[in-house]
């Protein structure tokens, strides 16, 4: 590593959380003559890419800095060069810097620190608004705010599997939800298709997320979650409010997926180009009955198989006085086989957005996950 790379990484390290583009743009300055320095972030719709300080957000898909996001590498154009910014598959948008030489080991340490400044960003965001503030181009709901406060991240990456999803309409998500852990055996995917309007629903899905985390962190079965997560709600709502969801845990290893479906999302299966709908046992909805009694099923994957889980709002999308229905719905994800997760997902929701000319009205859920094979 070099020393301009470990220098920015110190800046980073001691630099005010407020301040950390500030903090390597100096270093960038004395290292390489780097005198313009921006972060642009991706907003919570993945449709813009908006500047840290003043300027204009970035909407054209042909831009450098939107093939940089899109194609996870470095793009120079007239001595601007535009970096990912992004920690473990989370794309966090672009760093945006100049004059920039056309020079491979120099290029090569500047994305070394746009990947230093992915990682602090998410390490400091707990603690200062500035980021998050940053990268939405207009208010979110309170609702939204509590969603998208609850999720592990957008998109992962690991060897062994890629995984990302997205809520919508972005900015007045209410109820639908995911959420995920991995500990490089198994990785837990949970989807919820929220019910009920406004701070309301958010509530409830929150109590579910929490339900499960804390089943799943100690230790029980996918079962034993969904028991678990069904008797914290109904001990609150005693069967007047329930929501549907999702569970599954992948093992890594051998590609077996574990199931239990609380009137769940649809889960759809892409294998060498053809699309399934994978049959589940229909059972009750978290918290609409006592003590339910869950009980899992085992699909096995095969190496390269994409799993979709996408909720209602996704096929009863409605444009046009139309349906998006599951023809729609199967032609467009047989397409998204050579994309990355993230993209096919984003993909998706673009489709949605065009069918129904606008953002969507009912909350909706879309997540990918890819099982590449075991991890050597």
């Amino acid at each position: 590593m070099s020393e301009p790379v470990n220098r920015a990484r110190r800046a980073l390290n001691e630099t005010p959380a407020d301040r950390l583009v500030g903090g390597i743009g100096e270093v960038l300055v004395q290292a390489y003559g780097i005198s313009d320095v921006e972060l642009y972030q991706v907003d919570y719709r993945l449709a813009e890419l908006l500047p840290l300080t003043d300027g204009d957000s970035i909407t054209n898909p042909g831009h450098p800095a939107w093939r940089a996001f899109d194609h996870q590498s470095p793009i120079l154009t007239d001595g601007t060069a535009w970096f990912p910014v992004t920690m473990r598959g989370e794309r966090r948008g672009v760093l945006c810097l100049s004059p920039v030489p056309d020079d491979r080991e120099i290029l090569a340490d500047l994305a070394d620190i746009a990947t230093a400044l992915a990682h602090e960003v998410a390490a400091v965001s707990a603690g200062t608004d500035v980021y998050l503030a940053a990268r939405r181009s207009q208010r979110l709901t309170l609702a939204a705010e509590m969603q998208w406060d609850l999720l592990p991240g957008r998109s992962r990456i690991r060897p062994s599997f890629s995984l990302a999803g997205q809520l919508e309409p972005a900015y007045a998500v209410r109820g639908d939800s995911f959420d995920w852990s991995d500990d490089g055996e198994r990785v837990w995917l949970s989807t919820i298709n929220g019910t009920g309007e406004g701070v309301a629903a958010s509530l409830l899905t929150s109590l579910a997320t929490h339900a499960l985390r804390n089943a799943r962190r100690a230790g029980l079965s996918l079962a034993d979650q969904a028991a678990l997560a069904d008797q914290a709600i109904y001990d609150l709502y005693r069967g007047e409010q329930h929501l549907s969801a999702l569970l599954i845990e992948l093992d890594l290893r051998s590609g077996m997926m574990t199931v239990v479906d609380a009137g769940s999302p649809r889960l759809v299966l892409l294998r060498d180009g053809d699309v399934t709908e994978q049959p589940l046992e229909a059972q009750f909805p978290l918290g609409m009955f006592e003590a339910t009694d869950y009980h899992e099923q085992k699909f096995p994957l095969q190496r390269g198989d994409r799993v979709f889980v996408v909720s209602d709002g996704v096929v009863e999308a409605t444009g046009q006085h139309m349906r998006y229905g599951e023809t729609a719905l199967d032609r467009f994800l047989r397409r998204t086989g050579p994309m990355a997760p993230l993209d096919a997902v984003r993909s998706l929701i673009g489709d949605l957005r065009a069918f129904v000319a606008g953002d969507l009205v009912d909350d909706a859920v879309v997540v990918c996950l890819d099982w590449t094979g075991p991890q050597a």
